[in-house]
């Protein structure tokens, strides 16, 4: 059996690790890689491998894109096999690849006529919004806890990872030669406490373990800190008078800050300003929440359910859905609210409205959740950093920001190091979705907790077990 990172090795990025079995070939996950647009723009026109001939299944962790965002490329490329995933991940990921080939139509049309001659030729976009349609007859829903079988010899079952709604881990069975070894994939792993979803599952006796490690070496604020954070930048800049601007990933963040703006307006503990969600995607996404209660936690049904309240809509609230009414709101003067994707700062509206309001002191940027290295949201949390560019334009950065990391669905680095502990007959650790400042911290502590053996492979370096 052999394991080969093609992405998200020694990176945050580009989530997809092959397993080589008895002669087949199974993806785990198969995103996009995200960062410094030219050098990002090869890497996911790219694989390494005939997608039509060469693979036999995929199976899905979760949907956000840097896991399920190049499957339509896969399809456009021939791939023709299963896409194993939840439910409720099956319904996210048509909502996310159709949204992913908008974006990829749209900033090829922009570059093609604005900025060709920065970039790389005008190729086409990486994928259309019909070849997101077309993939998606490929997906395969399944529950938690049921046991499916990709391959020969390949047995896999879901738990849940606690990240975002409809995540998972893999628990993975190989029998090869008549031998049976558990392999364990942690997917992106989420934190307990979070609002709306159900903790993360233990990770069952596994022998081989293939973790992710975006915080291997920061602790997270306590996530009961974070409402009173965003509470307090609300009412810091309504007094000003400006716009609160929150990029947000669209699929499970949004959701999360309108959850708690909704219990910080219901407690009278925040001005009556509007709250704006800027998002065409957040809307259908926010949709497809609604139609999946197996993912809730507790709490969901005891603040909002279980009362039949909407958690994701009361009176403050407005979602848009045209370009005009999105344009329409430079020109509305604030205190307000503007959420918009995309996280990272790469794409979507909250580009246009960081353009328009990045250099006014009484507006506040507030960031809360992971920006990758390179991205433009990294830059704009970057206190050494003092202009970014957005859209080939230079702007100085005299919005306040703020970043409240408590918000974050990653595991840190206290959560990794209980989660691996707690895995019984673990012999070989192999740590990936990570920096290396992040990754080496963590592999120390493991090695020298846990006494196993730890590897943090390179893009496209082979590990036989």
């Amino acid at each position: 059996m052999k394991i080969i990172s093609h992405g998200a090795a020694q990176e945050v990025t580009g989530t997809c690790h092959e397993l080589q079995i008895n002669g087949s070939r199974v993806l785990l996950d198969c995103g996009m890689f995200q960062g410094h647009r030219k050098e990002a723009a090869q890497k996911n026109s790219q694989f390494p491998f005939n997608p039509a001939k060469d693979i036999h299944a995929v199976v899905l962790t979760h949907a956000h894109m840097d896991h399920v965002g190049r499957i339509p490329l896969l399809w456009k490329q021939g791939y023709r096999g299963p896409v194993f995933c939840t439910y409720a991940t099956k319904d996210l990921a048509a909502v996310m690849l159709m949204d992913g080939g908008y974006i990829q139509e749209k900033d090829e049309e922009f570059f093609c006529k604005y900025l060709k001659d920065s970039m790389m030729q005008c190729d086409g976009p990486l994928y259309t919004q019909q070849d997101a349609i077309e993939c998606m007859q490929l997906f395969k829903g399944m529950n938690y806890g049921d046991w499916f079988e990709p391959a020969k010899g390949f047995k896999v079952q879901f738990l849940d990872a606690g990240h975002i709604i409809g995540a998972a881990m893999l628990v993975m069975e190989v029998t090869e030669n008549g031998k049976m070894r558990r392999i364990g994939f942690s997917g992106d792993l989420g934190r307990a406490t979070l609002p709306i979803i159900r903790d993360p599952a233990a990770m069952p006796s596994v022998e081989t373990l293939i973790c992710e490690s975006t915080y291997g070496n920061k602790k997270h604020e306590d996530i009961a800190t974070a409402r009173h954070h965003l509470e307090e930048v609300i009412i810091r800049t309504a007094k000003r008078g400006g716009k609160v601007l929150i990029p947000a990933f669209s699929l499970e963040r949004t959701q999360e800050i309108v959850f708690d703006l909704h219990i910080l307006w219901d407690a009278k503990q925040m001005p009556a300003i509007p709250i704006i969600i800027d998002s065409p995607l957040a809307s259908k996404v926010t949709e497809v929440f609604m139609k999946h209660p197996e993912c809730y936690d507790r709490e969901m049904y005891d603040r909002f359910l279980g009362r039949g309240h909407n958690p994701f809509q009361f009176s403050l609230v407005k979602y848009t859905e045209s370009v005009d009414e999105s344009k329409a709101l430079n020109a509305t003067p604030g205190p307000m609210i503007i959420m918009a994707g995309s996280g990272m700062c790469e794409a979507g509206r909250i580009r246009h409205h960081l353009k328009n309001e990045i250099e006014d002191a009484r507006n506040t940027i507030v960031a809360v959740g992971f920006m990758a290295e390179a991205t433009l949201g990294r830059k704009i949390v970057d206190k050494e950093v003092t202009q970014v560019k957005i859209f080939d334009r230079s702007y100085s950065k005299k919005a306040e920001v703020v970043y409240i990391d408590a918000y974050s669905g990653h595991a840190d680095m206290a959560d990794l190091d209980h989660y691996v502990m707690t895995v019984n007959g673990l012999k070989k650790l192999i740590l990936v979705h990570g920096e290396p400042r992040q990754m080496e911290p963590f592999a120390g502590r493991m090695k020298s907790a846990k006494g196993v053996e730890v590897l943090m492979p390179k893009r496209e370096q082979i590990i036989e077990l």
